[in-house]
Parts: structure tokens; C-alpha cells; sequence
């Protein structure tokens, strides 16, 4: 282990070999860090936090303090980032409340830029972009792959769903769906990330037919219901039945 002498780190705190600890860091009691993660200057770590492999984490950080909820009464709590995750100056991201299930996530691979904000019992997938100063309220769901724009305000109990892009400075108050290009305020879909889908590897065959998908549940007159029908009878690819239970299982309903 590499450790400041000016850092602050709690003797139970469990630090793996080969990371390193900046100056001015503080490490609270319950966190654990994994092999290989680096925390540049003044980087702080509170409550029942883990830190997986191989992540970076810039100045001014404050990960795993107590949630911004009314109804938090002091309960144990977690915040769980997964390996290889990069977070930026500034982040800042709670641990879970009772209510909500006990824990907030981050995935693997992750980029969190500067400022941006994970609420208490949000999940964030694995490999998720998301840029300067995006707010998220508590119990928000962004899936694998989904990137946000800089300055969006997420709406609690909200969900982005896997390979979704969101624009800059929008207000996400309903689902997201799957593979959509999404921005405003309020949010409004545009229709198929298309070419975020064709750097992730997706076949031209599969996103022909998520853009069948978004034409029926977009341009055809249909209500959401009548287009899912539709869905279901015409396209068969595990791509659109994912989205299709995505807006199944949506419980805020999703932006159109």
C-alpha cells in the first residue's frame, strides 16, 4: 500500500495491497478498498462503503455518507462501486435507507465526471457515462451501457434503460426506454440511438429491428399498449422483447 502520511485512514478500515491513498484522504471505519484503486488528494470515504479494483478516485470525492432522506434514522447502509470504475472531481454519492432496500450501486467501468450526484438506493449499471453535474434523485435505476448528458435532473423512481442516451440539461420525469435518444425538459424520445448502438457492437439486423419497434410505439397513432401489441406480433429479436418488458414493468410510464 501506498498511504500520504497526511491521509487519514481508521485502523479497521480493510485496504487491499498496491492501492494508494493521496494526501488529506479520509477513510472511514467500514470502508474497504480492493487491490489497485488509487484516490488521488483529499478524497472522502464514509460508512459502509467498498470500492472494487482498479478505480480512480479524483479530488473532493465524498462517497458513502448518509443519505439526504427525511426518513433516515442513522440505519446501516452501503454503498457498493464495482471494479475498474472512474469517478471525478467533485462526486458525490450516498448509501442506501432502509426503505429502499439498504444499498446504493455502481457499477463496473463506469465514468462519473465532475459533479455529478448518486442519490441514496439509485443503481447504476455497469459501463454508464455520466457527465458534469447531473443530479439524481434517490431510488433511480440506470441500466448498462446508458449514457446522460451534462446537468439533467433525474426525477426519483426513475428509470434509463440499457444503451439509452439522454441529452444535456434535460428533466427526466418518466422511464427511458431501452436503446432511446432521449432530451428536454421534460424529457421527450426521439427515437433509437443509433449510433451509439453500432459502437457497442450492435448487428445492422438487430437495429433495424429496434427502429421497427420505436416507428410502431412512436409515428404509428398507436397508445403505448395498442403498440406493444403490435410489437410483440411482428418482431421477434431479444432486443425488442427487452424492450418491450422494459415498458411492461414501467411504473411511472415511459416518455414519448
Amino acid at each position: 500500500m501506498n498511504i500520504h502520511k497526511t491521509a487519514i485512514v481508521h485502523p479497521k478500515a480493510q485496504i487491499e495491497e498496491n492501492v494508494t491513498i493521496g494526501p488529506y484522504c479520509i477513510v472511514g471505519e467500514h470502508v474497504i478498498i480492493h487491490s489497485g484503486t488509487i484516490l488521488e488528494a483529499q478524497v472522502f470515504l464514509d460508512g459502509w462503503t467498498e470500492i472494487g479494483r482498479d478505480c480512480h478516485i479524483f479530488p473532493f470525492a465524498t462517497l458513502g455518507t448518509v443519505p439526504q432522506d427525511l426518513k433516515f434514522q442513522g440505519e446501516k447502509s452501503e454503498l457498493k462501486i464495482g471494479q475498474g470504475t472512474v469517478i471525478r472531481e467533485g462526486v458525490t454519492a450516498h448509501r442506501g435507507t432502509s426503505g429502499g432496500g439498504g444499498i446504493t450501486t455502481i457499477g463496473d467501468g463506469c465514468l462519473l465526471m465532475a459533479y455529478a450526484h448518486v442519490a441514496h438506493d439509485c443503481h447504476v449499471g455497469n459501463h454508464v457515462i455520466l457527465a458534469n453535474g447531473i443530479a439524481m434523485a434517490g431510488h433511480v435505476t440506470i441500466e448498462d451501457h446508458a449514457s446522460v448528458g451534462g446537468l439533467t435532473a433525474i426525477h426519483q423512481f426513475t428509470r434509463i434503460g440499457r444503451y439509452a442516451y439522454v441529452g444535456g440539461a434535460s428533466a427526466v420525469s418518466k422511464d427511458v426506454p431501452p436503446y432511446g435518444m432521449a432530451a428536454g425538459n421534460r424529457t421527450k424520445l426521439y427515437g433509437v440511438n443509433s449510433i451509439g448502438l453500432q459502437r457497442k457492437g450492435f448487428s445492422q439486423e438487430a437495429i433495424e429491428n429496434i427502429k421497427k419497434a420505436y416507428r410502431l410505439l412512436l409515428s404509428s397513432h398507436l397508445n403505448v399498449s395498442q403498440a406493444i401489441a403490435r410489437i410483440e406480433a411482428e418482431i421477434d429479436s431479444p432486443e425488442v422483447r427487452y424492450l418491450v418488458d422494459f415498458i411492461k414493468n414501467s411504473d411511472r410510464g415511459i416518455c414519448k
